[in-house]
């Protein structure tokens, strides 16, 4: 059981969903519908843009804690351009620039400066949420375009065209990361930073990809919760990084890097976003989500951390098994030994008698 649940973590965390809706249905059956599945993962979409840059990093053996800083900024920007008449394909592509711009720099104080990522990206989580204050005014900004608000409303099979857009992007970013070399050398620097080096992958480079994606993602992430909501408050993105980063491990995603799935932080993901859907159906506040996703992400931290150790044991165990276990043939070697040994004083007693009688 402890092997399956390490190496299949996302058959795992399918499990866990699905013994969720169960009980969920039990207490109430209208919750077990196409409807629901549906409704959580469009809510679930600002979370799963989130998820993906997370397992980008943490598959390089990084960590960005500014995700949430950068999500409020570039939709407090895209918002400003879109309100200023910039037009909406403009103001979002503005707000993607935005992002690129702050995952380049925390990319080049990782990989360039050496800097920690956990020391860096802590820096930029409150120098970017400074920006977004004197962007806003420390004001929310609403009257947004109605086209704007227009692409969360639904439109095929219940799913509006961010959904479907994100649908694509989940997609794509699996098989990128699957699939092509660029996506394996992610997974290679994170493993071993100096082996990948050795085997020619361009480590810096790799790492500031990363960051940038990230970057990207947090940004499109802001600009889908806004088209969501109808407007930017001044708090945009506040804790979405803890919920990323606990999306990603509670899917599989390792933080010392070189392990994880897209499908895997998807569907951690869905299941944070399925826990905020039972909160509002027992009519609990919303703090309690923070809390609930910061005790989930202990947990699943602590109980990884013990299926590791064990999984070590047990690959220990197996490698020196043989020096530790005596070989079968050569216990019966030493067994032959010893009774010849027993027997060797009685036939040099029956030769000496028999010399003996013959005197």
């Amino acid at each position: 059981m402890i092997r399956f649940l390490q190496s299949n973590r996302e058959a795992s965390v399918a499990i866990i969903i699905l013994l969720l809706f169960v009980v969920l249905g039990i207490v109430d059956s209208s919750y077990l519908s196409v409807e629901t599945v549906i409704s959580i993962y469009n809510n679930s979409l600002t979370l799963f843009v989130l998820a993906i840059g997370a397992t980008m990093v943490m598959a390089t053996r990084g960590l960005d804690v500014s995700v949430g800083s950068i999500m409020g900024l570039a939709a407090a920007i895209g918002g400003i351009c879109m309100n200023a008449g910039l037009g909406i394909p403009l103001s979002i592509f503005i707000a993607l620039l935005v992002g690129l711009a702050c995952g380049l720099f925390n990319g080049f104080m990782v990989a360039i400066l050496r800097v920690p990522a956990i020391v860096s990206t802590l820096g930029t989580l409150g120098l970017y949420r400074g920006f977004v204050h004197l962007a806003t005014g420390g004001k929310w900004i609403e009257g947004l375009p109605e086209g704007f608000k227009d692409l969360s409303h639904a439109a095929i099979w219940g799913l509006s065209p961010l959904a479907i857009t994100v649908l694509v992007l989940l997609i794509a970013a699996h098989v990128f990361l699957r699939y092509t070399a660029f996506g394996q050398s992610i997974f290679a620097v994170g493993d071993n930073r100096e082996g990948a080096r050795l085997l020619g992958i361009r480590v810096n480079t790799v790492q500031l990809t990363a960051y940038a994606i990230n970057g990207v993602l947090a940004a499109l992430a802001g600009v889908i919760f806004a088209a969501q909501i109808g407007f930017i408050p001044n708090t945009a993105g506040n804790g979405m990084e803890m919920r990323a980063i606990a999306s990603g491990v509670l899917g599989g995603v390792s933080l010392l890097g070189g392990t994880g799935t897209v499908i895997g932080a998807t569907l951690g993901a869905y299941f944070m976003t399925s826990i905020d859907s039972v909160l509002v159906m027992l009519r609990l506040d919303a703090f309690w989500n923070d809390m609930i996703a910061g005790a989930i992400l202990l947990i699943v931290l602590i109980v990884d951390g013990r299926i590791r150790e064990a999984m070590a044991q047990s690959m220990r165990y197996h490698k020196y098994r043989k020096f530790l276990e005596p070989d079968a043939s050569a216990m019966t070697a030493s067994a032959a030994d010893d009774q010849s040994k027993a027997t060797e004083p009685t036939a040099v007693h029956a030769a000496t008698a028999s010399d003996a009688k013959g005197v």
